[in-house]
């Protein structure tokens, strides 16, 4: 087309576009196009983003909340094992506390009567410590001391090996393999020379 018939008179028509002038308003308008539909994914995903988070903070405070229960729980139990741990010994000691009352109550008692009564307030306590795991620790003489369970009050020249027990003075306990007593000894010192 000549620069001439490009001019438009106020009267005519708009003279046809030609396809080059198209061609750049439609891919102006698939930029614009383009440019809108970046946006409104960033929104989608930005909705999305918010969504996730707000699920992954919901997990969270029932997480934290189940923690804390759980420790809650944790030293309420505790606090209870503290508490009555006790329980099965102090059941067990309860017919011994009986037998010692029933003796004390009898004002006329024989001997034979006492010691029998006697006997079977022992076997009563014997029976109590077996069921609650402690044990006596009661070495005999000519055993090795062990400084775990026993402790020496003295040494003393005897026919035994030196480092064994000479003479038990008093029994120890052991609860669950725990000392709870040591039992007290003499230790042989071995035989001394005469001179």
């Amino acid at each position: 087309m000549s620069a001439s018939n490009q001019k438009q008179n106020p009267g005519q028509e708009a003279a046809p576009v030609s396809p080059s002038e198209g061609e750049e308003q439609t891919a102006q308008t698939a930029s614009q196009d383009e440019a809108v539909q970046p946006e409104q994914n960033l929104d989608v995903l930005l909705a999305e983003a918010q969504e996730q988070l707000a699920q992954y903070h919901e997990q969270l405070l029932r997480a934290k909340a189940e923690t804390e229960n759980i420790r809650r729980r944790a030293t309420e139990d505790v606090a209870k094992a503290r508490k009555f741990g006790i329980e099965g010994f102090a059941e067990s000691l309860v017919p011994v506390k009986d037998s010692l009352e029933a003796a004390l109550s009898q004002p006329d008692q024989s001997p034979e009567a006492w010691r029998e009564g006697v006997e079977t307030t022992l076997r009563q306590l014997a029976a109590a410590f077996e069921r609650n795991a402690l044990k006596e620790v009661a070495p005999a003489p000519g055993d090795k001391f062990d400084p775990h369970q026993h402790q020496a009050i003295s040494s003393v020249p005897s026919p035994h090996p030196e480092g064994t027990v000479e003479q038990l003075l008093q029994k120890g306990y052991t609860i669950a393999d725990r000392v709870l007593r040591p039992a007290l000894v003499m230790v042989s010192s071995g035989q001394q020379d005469a001179q």
